[in-house]
């Protein structure tokens, strides 16, 4: 499963950053951060609980960008 999700992150730098947390993260199967739209694609492994892995998710990119968000 495939979902979209809109991002809060002050530069290009910092979405980097998030987007190799997302994808270190138990239960992604791929993620992809867009700086210019403000977006991440987020592709979850088979039979993950999206709800569960996304708040593990903003958990990781909070480590590497503290002023970051995802509006889940």
């Amino acid at each position: 499963m495939k979902k979209t999700y809109k991002i809060d992150v002050d530069c290009a730098n910092c979405a980097a950053k998030m987007e190799d947390a997302a994808k270190n993260t138990a239960g992604v199967a791929d993620a992809s951060v867009n700086f210019m739209t403000l977006k991440m694609k987020v592709e979850f492994e088979d039979n993950a609980d999206v709800d569960a892995v996304m708040a593990d998710v903003l958990k990781n990119c909070k480590k590497v960008e503290s002023d970051c968000e995802i509006f889940l």
